[in-house]
């Protein structure tokens, strides 16, 4: 082996995944300019009749605010509210009721009690919720989704003015544990930077497909047409197979940013954070062998840089410079999605680190089979 090769490797590699930082960097940059942003700079009025669909599980705590700010929403003339309690041991019934407040436009379902064969809890609550909706739109929202006045009717407007079949409006995604700050913005991060937007939304490729079940819009044509939850029945990630279940029957798909007008307040503490990942990463890209695959190609991508700063001459240099593009790549996406950037942006390796690190227990619980939200197991029949 000749002298010095060890050494070209190792400069090499650390110039691919410097590379690739560079790459994702100008992706999520390109991605930063097209992405539509819903506001509430007067949208226009929603005559069409509207849906909107809340499955609510031991949301006592939350069903109030949200059931409130949805029968307050303006410019949708035709608004009907249905929330479906999914059997709650708490209170969530009646405080959504007592929220109501006698409002005609609102409706209280109960669920059909635990889900049959084949289906998780979610997407059976999101069925029987739909067997009730009757706009010619559904807005699928959860419980710990807070909207602005104008929320719906800018997300309807956008649905419809860019001649779309399914939107997410991704809500601002609120932290407040340390794990949760390091883990929630590579939400929005993860898809600015791989995901070509434009082609995304125009092209019926599956695989281009991204979305956050917490604020959908939906065609309820379309809906229908491609047998709506039924066709995600067994789906741990069934916000993202939906949007793929409009592409492969040829309809448009689009993202939106929706920090402006919604946001999330999802975990409260760490061991929630643990639990709410851990249930889906080990499907996110596809199997549990794809996601420690994935989970390890960034790792090098945003570690190695970060290593070779302890090096000298161009291999100093070249980590230097992917650990910059990584710094920026978290820069953008926050400025882009109302997130924050000082000082979370330098610790985007340690944010990495730490989604590696639930992938792994995620693949690990679910091949143990403890996986589980809201006290029901997450049994999924494909993998």
């Amino acid at each position: 082996m000749p002298s010095g090769w060890g050494s070209r490797v190792g400069t090499a590699v650390i110039a691919i995944t410097a590379g690739a930082a560079v790459a994702g960097f100008l992706q999520a940059l390109r991605n930063s300019q097209i992405l539509p942003h819903l506001e509430t700079n007067s949208p226009k009025s929603v005559d069409e009749p509207v849906t909107v669909l809340v499955p609510a599980r031991d949301e006592e705590e939350t069903i109030t605010d949200c059931v409130a700010g949805l029968l307050a929403q303006d410019k949708v003339s035709q608004l009907s509210l249905e929330v479906l309690d999914d059997a709650s041991s708490d209170n969530t019934a009646h405080q959504a009721v007592t929220s109501a407040n006698g409002d005609s436009r609102f409706s209280l379902r109960k669920g059909a009690g635990e889900p049959p064969a084949g289906w998780l809890g979610k997407t059976w609550a999101c069925h029987q919720l739909a067997q009730h909706a009757t706009g010619s739109v559904y807005v699928f929202v959860d419980a710990d989704v807070r909207l602005s006045s104008e929320a719906i009717a800018a997300a309807v407007t956008q649905l419809r003015n860019r001649k779309l079949a399914f939107l997410s409006a991704w809500p601002h995604q609120k932290s407040q544990t340390p794990l949760a700050r390091l883990i929630q913005p590579l939400q929005q991060w993860s898809w600015l930077t791989t995901l070509p937007l434009d082609l995304a939304e125009s092209g019926s490729d599956p695989r281009l497909a991204a979305a956050n079940g917490q604020f959908l819009v939906m065609d309820a044509d379309a809906y229908r047409q491609i047998g709506g939850h039924s066709s995600v029945q067994a789906e741990v990630l069934d916000d993202i197979e939906l949007a793929r279940s409009f592409k492969r029957a040829g309809y448009r798909t689009g993202l939106a940013d929706a920090s402006q007008v919604a946001y999330c307040l999802l975990y409260k503490t760490d061991r929630e954070v643990i639990a709410g990942y851990s249930k889906s990463l080990w499907r996110a890209f596809g199997s549990p062998r794809n996601g420690i695959a994935v989970a390890g190609s960034l790792l090098g991508i945003y570690l190695v840089p970060v290593l070779a700063l302890r090096q000298r001459g161009v291999r100093r240099f070249l980590g230097a410079l992917g650990y910059a593009a990584g710094v920026a790549n978290r820069i953008v996406a926050a400025r882009t999605t109302g997130g924050k950037s000082w000082p979370d942006a330098i610790l985007h390796p340690v944010s990495v680190t730490a989604f590696a690190g639930l992938t792994l227990i995620s693949v690990r619980r679910h091949r143990l089979g403890q996986n589980s939200w809201r006290g029901r197991p997450v049994s999924i029949q494909s993998t």
